[in-house]
């Protein structure tokens, strides 16, 4: 019925509560930086929420940085996720809520679902930030009380606990993305290889987990990419990030340096080398010939 876990995944400590046999909260602690994928059945979405660290996690469309006190929920699909040091340490802490397409029908069988079970919206993303705020903050730390005393948890007080969920992040900035999510757990959304990649150009993201969003190995996904673009990963990623920058150039006040960063060159030089190659000139003249034609 209601089953609390604890076991080790090399440097990580994970526990787990279920509801109706399926995992509904999860609470991960570690020391160390964490690289690996992390991907979510169909049917499915999660809120994580960071109580200590920073973390990125890449979905098939989305770049998200997350730090302490903030959240993210996230639908089933291709993503994966690293730690990142934070404030000079490497911990990371983290509790994540399982929406289960079957448990929230089973929930919500005879009560007034805030969600619908059918959406005629085209699900855009797979996942979504959440700022956080006093209400879901307190939510997620009274949670860490119940993963010590699983002995007092009844399947009527995680139900309650889920439905608050549901209620508080209905009530957030990002409510319509939320609720587009939500209403497409019982769709499935899969990303066509050239809408993950354009996604992902200025995304800081390397190859091999670019192939996993697009569910290929490493090597298929080099063949898919020549067979596809005609080039390889790094000179199509590179060619497009430059011209992204000669648009930002154009478009915008910002410091090339800004925009360079922006659009993830790791060294002003680095950009300035493959931009001279494509355009002639350095990402400076390139913006000062554009003013002196207007």
């Amino acid at each position: 019925m209601i089953q609390n876990r604890v076991y080790f995944v090399s440097i990580m400590n994970i526990k787990s509560i279920d509801l109706f046999g399926k995992t509904l909260l999860s609470w991960v602690t570690m020391d160390h930086l964490v690289h690996m994928p992390t991907p979510m059945p169909e049917n499915e979405a999660a809120f994580v929420y960071v109580l200590e660290g920073s973390c990125v996690s890449y979905s098939e469309t989305d770049e998200l940085n997350i730090v302490t006190d903030q959240a993210v929920l996230a639908k089933s699909g291709n993503s994966t996720f690293r730690t990142l040091e934070y404030q000079g340490s490497t911990k990371y802490s983290a509790i994540s809520l399982r929406f289960h397409k079957d448990v929230l029908e089973r929930i919500y069988e005879d009560t007034a679902s805030p969600f619908y079970s059918e959406s005629n919206k085209k699900l855009t993303v797979n996942s979504v930030f959440l700022e956080s705020n006093e209400l879901i903050k307190q939510f997620t730390v009274s949670l860490i009380y119940y993963f010590d005393h699983q002995e007092q948890l009844t399947e009527e007080l995680l139900i309650l606990k889920l439905k608050e969920l549901i209620v508080l992040l209905l009530q957030t900035e990002n409510a319509p993305k939320v609720l587009e999510i939500m209403n497409n757990l019982f769709q499935t959304k899969t990303f066509e290889f050239k809408e993950i990649v354009k996604a992902h150009i200025c995304s800081s993201i390397n190859i091999k987990e670019l192939a996993l969003l697009t569910n290929h190995s490493l090597s298929v996904f080099k063949k898919e990419f020549k067979r596809i673009y005609e080039d390889t990963p790094s000179n199509y990623i590179i060619g497009k990030r430059t011209e992204k920058v000669a648009e930002l150039l154009l478009a915008s006040d910002d410091m090339v340096s800004t925009i360079a960063y922006d659009c993830e060159f790791k060294t002003l030089a680095h950009l300035s080398r493959v931009f001279k190659a494509k355009y002639g000139v350095t990402p400076t003249e390139y913006r000062l010939n554009s003013s002196d034609k207007q």
